[in-house]
């Protein structure tokens, strides 16, 4: 689960802030928090703000660590790292990412900095018994391990390059346990959905092939929201290529897919006949249950594209509610003010972006603003302005337009 994420110089984000799934003092829906140790752990969270406020390069940033926590470890030598700066800091202020979580009933600390296109810092420390203990701190190409961890990084430390995370190459040069479940937070339980990039059709096929209850569940789905669908039909195979394709294509094999949505008197193939609606659910729908199945957060940006608000909303009360030993949270930005809600929702899990006088991004939770009653409508008063975190539209400029006086 995420305790904490800070971050700054991260594209919009120039100065630090910080985002937690930390409960604050309030009492409202206590049954929806986990507890661990001291901490009351939210199951979701959910994000507003204007168009180019920064809730994009907020989760980009939770992307970004993600990103090259898995996959440093393949850069190459003279490889620089990208650092997507905020366009008034200067060369030498380091962008910097830091965050807390636990798995398997192990709280972590971790975190790095990057300046001028290479690792400029790094830690790792864990909490046994509510201690903190290192694991490892770096200052440039410099290891300082912790007491417990002496000279169990020499072959991690000698394929250590300035491109690279040293949890990168310890996590696959070292058998230390901490450094492995610290590793796998970020390379299988962080799952980043980003419905203009990514594509889960696949995904939820091979899940409908190899457990039928991601089929059942995906009719049931269906059926709830009144599309009279009576099953639905997968099929995913491997078609090896020519050697002509191959070449062309620089690859060995294909992959054919077959999806037909079955009702009472036909067949409507997913792909070709079917709404761009159902095509949505289709691609989210069995992966959401995987997610919720193996305890893992979910981060999405516009999760709301595509989809009816009633679908949203079912999506976060399976979070909220899902009964299993797994701990599974929900992190996502929308524009959808209907579910501004605090029957859904509790004044800790609502946040917003807005950009200040320097064009960067302040985020900052609805419990952070003064005078916001616990029965307040809340999606009135975003909408009215009470909160910030929306366009300032011009209100000259569109009595003008109505008024047809624009030449």
């Amino acid at each position: 689960m995420l305790l904490e994420f800070s971050c700054s110089n991260h594209k919009s984000i120039k100065e630090k802030v910080s985002f937690s799934m930390i409960a604050g003092s309030d009492h409202t829906s206590e049954g929806l928090l986990e507890e661990f140790d001291n901490f009351r752990i939210l199951r979701s969270a959910i994000i507003y703000g204007a168009n180019g406020s920064g809730k994009s390069n907020f989760i980009n940033a939770l992307s970004f660590m993600r990103n090259l926590v898995s996959n440093s470890i393949n850069h190459q030598p003279g490889e620089s790292i990208f650092q997507a700066r905020h366009k008034l800091s200067t060369e030498e202020t380091p962008s910097e990412y830091r965050i807390q979580f636990v798995r398997n009933d192990m709280r972590y600390a971790y975190g790095f900095s990057v300046k001028q296109n290479l690792i400029h810092d790094e830690y790792l420390y864990y909490f046994p018994s509510g201690r903190q203990v290192k694991i490892f701190e770096r200052n440039g190409m410099d290891i300082s391990p912790g007491d417990r961890y002496k000279s169990m990084f020499d072959v991690s430390i000698s394929i250590l390059k300035d491109n690279r995370l040293f949890l990168s190459c310890a996590a696959n040069y070292s058998n230390i346990k901490e450094i492995e479940e610290a590793f796998l937070f970020f390379n299988t339980d962080m799952v980043m959905y980003n419905p203009e990039i990514n594509n889960w059709t696949e995904y939820s096929i091979e899940l409908m092939q190899n457990n039928d209850t991601f089929r059942k569940a995906f009719v049931g789905i269906l059926q709830a929201l009144g599309t009279e669908a009576k099953d639905v039909k997968v099929k995913l195979e491997k078609i090896k290529l020519s050697d002509v394709v191959k070449n062309l294509l620089g690859t060995q094999e294909s992959t054919r897919i077959e999806t037909k949505i079955v009702y009472d008197q036909f067949e409507v193939d997913l792909m070709t006949e079917e709404s761009t609606g159902v095509k949505r659910l289709f691609e989210i729908i069995c992966p959401i249950i995987d997610i919720l199945n193996n305890g893992r957060l979910l981060i999405c940006d516009e999760l709301d594209a595509g989809l009816h608000e009633s679908v949203i909303f079912h999506i976060v009360q399976l979070f909220q509610h899902y009964k299993k030993d797994k701990f599974a949270q929900l992190i996502f930005s929308t524009h959808d003010t209907s579910l501004l809600n605090t029957d859904l929702f509790r004044r800790d899990q609502i946040w917003f972006t807005q950009l200040n006088a320097e064009r960067a991004t302040d985020l900052y939770s609805l419990v952070e603003i003064k005078n916001v009653r616990k029965s307040e409508n809340i999606e009135k008063g975003y909408i009215a302005g009470k909160y910030g975190a929306i366009p300032m539209l011009n209100k000259e400029f569109f009595q003008e337009l109505e008024e047809g006086s624009m030449g």
